[in-house]
C-alpha cells in the first residue's frame, strides 16, 4: 500500500487529509466547547475535511467513473460546511445545526475509515464488507450523536442564549 502511495501523490494526499481529520475531529469533540482551543482545533478540522473531499472527487481510480464514493465525498462536504456555517451567523440556538451536522461529518468520516480498513482485510469481499462496516458505524455513532451531543451543551464556556433549551 505505501509503494501505491508514493506513485500516487493525490491518493497519498487524501490519506493524510484524512488522518488529520480523524485527529482533528477527536480532539475537537473531546475538547471543551465555546473555548477559543475548541474553535482552532475545529478550524483544522474543517479544512483537512474539505481537502480530503477535494482530493476524494479527483480519484477515479476504482471505477474510472463519477462514482457512489464522490457522492459521498461531495455529502461530506455539504455536511462539514452546512456546520461550519452557523458559527457565521450565530442566530437563535445555532449551536443545535453546528453540532449535529459537525458529529455527523466525524461519523461519515470515521465510517469511511472503518470501510478502508475492512475493504483490505484478504477474502473479504470489497462491497459487503465496505457496506457492512459502514453502516455499523453510521447506526452506532448516530446513537451515540442523539443521546450526547445535549449532554455537551451543558458544559459550555459561553452560555447558551436565552432562546436555546437544552432538552
Amino acid at each position: 500500500m505505501i509503494e501505491h502511495l508514493q506513485n500516487h501523490p493525490l491518493g497519498l494526499i487524501h490519506v493524510l487529509t484524512a488522518l488529520a481529520a480523524l485527529i482533528f475531529g477527536a480532539a475537537v469533540i473531546f475538547s471543551r466547547k465555546g473555548t477559543q482551543k475548541h474553535r482552532w482545533i475545529g478550524r483544522g478540522y474543517l479544512i483537512s475535511m474539505v481537502s480530503m473531499s477535494g482530493t476524494a472527487l479527483a480519484i477515479f481510480e476504482l471505477s474510472g467513473q463519477f462514482g457512489p464514493f464522490h457522492w459521498l465525498a461531495l455529502m461530506s462536504s455539504v455536511s462539514v460546511l452546512a456546520g461550519y456555517q452557523p458559527t457565521w451567523h450565530k442566530t437563535p440556538k445555532w449551536r443545535y445545526p453546528h453540532a449535529y451536522f459537525m458529529v455527523g461529518s466525524y461519523i461519515g468520516l470515521t465510517a469511511g475509515a472503518a470501510a478502508e480498513v475492512v475493504s483490505r482485510v484478504p477474502n473479504w469481499s470489497f462491497w459487503p464488507s465496505v457496506i457492512i462496516s459502514s453502516v455499523v458505524v453510521i447506526v452506532v455513532g448516530t446513537l451515540m450523536m442523539w443521546k450526547l451531543v445535549p449532554r455537551s451543551f451543558r458544559s459550555l464556556v459561553v452560555p447558551m442564549d436565552n432562546t436555546d433549551v437544552v432538552v
